[in-house]
């Protein structure tokens, strides 16, 4: 199913525009594309997925190519000339860790994308884009991929010497909405000490210095606050015991952390909308899930200002969830007396992959080598 939404007059947008940004964003359920104008969204596209549609490709070569078909598609369907695009940028997938930036797509990086273990959706994004990149003369750009890792190196140790730390959170998003936030009040994101929650399928709490992420929990796998689908930090006991107790393989407790925990595994729905709706209703079972939630992230916002020394600019939440009222002002009443609370609802994740390519085309930032 798509759903495409032209965002102003197709003849007043294109009438008065410098730059052409395609923004390309696989997921596990859908991939969402769309074409910034400079700074204005002339089309947005949500293509969702279903399961079986998903299950009946052999190769990621297979999905790959059809998911650029129905990009193309859609394009078409809105009168995009291909031709009239500047640049071409995806979401970054699982790549080596790697600093904050701005990375050109090169073949060797698609071939890291095909072949790394475990497999992500993101990591489609940027074969895409360098696909229909060279096939219109222009280039591919990632930006802020979910691997970035700027962290202290006490961050990445752990009290077991083969287990280190791994940086995967909401990267893109949380810098493009602290950046957002340190334009809104007129400073440089690199003078602000800022922590940001990103809440959405998964959550990262991150400490922002001066521009760098200097500590996050690892979203994807699980650790940190519980959320919609990710079991959250677990005590290491009572989880390698049931890792041995014969009741789940290996794939199954990969899955319990990352797709089948938190408010799935609590309830069976990761609506958080409806089960706050639940919970304000009177369902004890859906306010216990939500409040288990909303404690998890305000312990690990704690957790970051001390990260920060209690020197905070602000407190940024971010993403889906932060559309919630119930949540966010519950996190506020507990975390208020350490900064200013600041919402920006929603992931942004294409509007802030547009920003990113407009910085580079605008000779606000170089791209990097990966």
């Amino acid at each position: 199913m798509t759903n495409c939404t032209p965002k102003k007059s197709r003849f007043s947008a294109m009438a008065n525009y410098r730059f052409a940004v395609l923004a390309i964003n696989t997921g596990s359920t859908s991939t969402k594309i769309s074409v910034y104008h400079d700074d204005e969204a002339f089309v947005e596209c949500t293509i969702s997925h279903q399961a079986d549609e998903i299950a009946r490709f052999a190769t990621i070569d297979e999905q790959i190519l059809w998911r650029k078909g129905l990009i193309l598609k859609s394009l078409d369907e809105h009168n995009i000339d291909l031709s009239s695009l500047s640049i071409i940028i995806g979401r970054g997938g699982l790549l080596r860790p790697v600093e904050s930036g701005i990375y050109e797509v090169s073949e060797s990086m698609c071939e890291e994308l095909r072949h790394c273990t475990p497999q992500h959706a993101s990591n489609f994004s940027a074969i895409i884009a360098l696909d229909i990149a060279q096939s219109i003369g222009t280039k591919a750009y990632i930006a802020d991929p979910i691997v970035v890792d700027e962290r202290d190196e006490l961050a990445k140790l752990t009290g077991i010497k083969e287990i280190r730390r791994r940086s995967i959170f909401h990267a893109l998003n949380q810098k493009a909405t602290a950046r957002l936030y340190a334009a809104d009040i007129d400073c440089k994101y690199e003078k602000l000490n800022l922590i940001v929650a990103h809440m959405g399928g998964g959550i990262s709490v991150a400490a922002h210095r001066k521009g760098r992420v200097v500590d996050c929990n690892n979203a994807l796998d699980g650790e940190g606050p519980i959320a919609p689908e990710r079991a959250g930090s677990l005590p290491a006991g009572e989880l390698v015991d049931l890792c041995y107790s014969g009741k789940y393989t290996h794939k199954e407790m990969r899955k319990l952390l990352s797709g089948g925990g938190g408010l799935v595994s609590l309830t069976g729905n990761n609506s958080v909308k409806q089960l706050v709706d639940e919970a304000i209703a009177g369902n004890a079972e859906s306010k216990q899930a939500i409040d288990l939630m909303v404690y998890g992230i305000i312990k690990n916002i704690g957790q970051m200002a001390t990260v920060l020394r209690g020197d905070i600019d602000a407190i940024i939440l971010t993403g889906g969830i932060a559309y919630s009222k119930y949540v966010t002002d519950a996190i506020s009443q507990s975390c208020r007396f350490l900064a200013p609370i600041v919402i920006y609802a929603g992931e942004n994740e294409l509007q802030s992959l547009a920003m990113n390519a407009l910085r580079l085309l605008r000779g606000e930032a170089e791209a990097k080598i990966y």
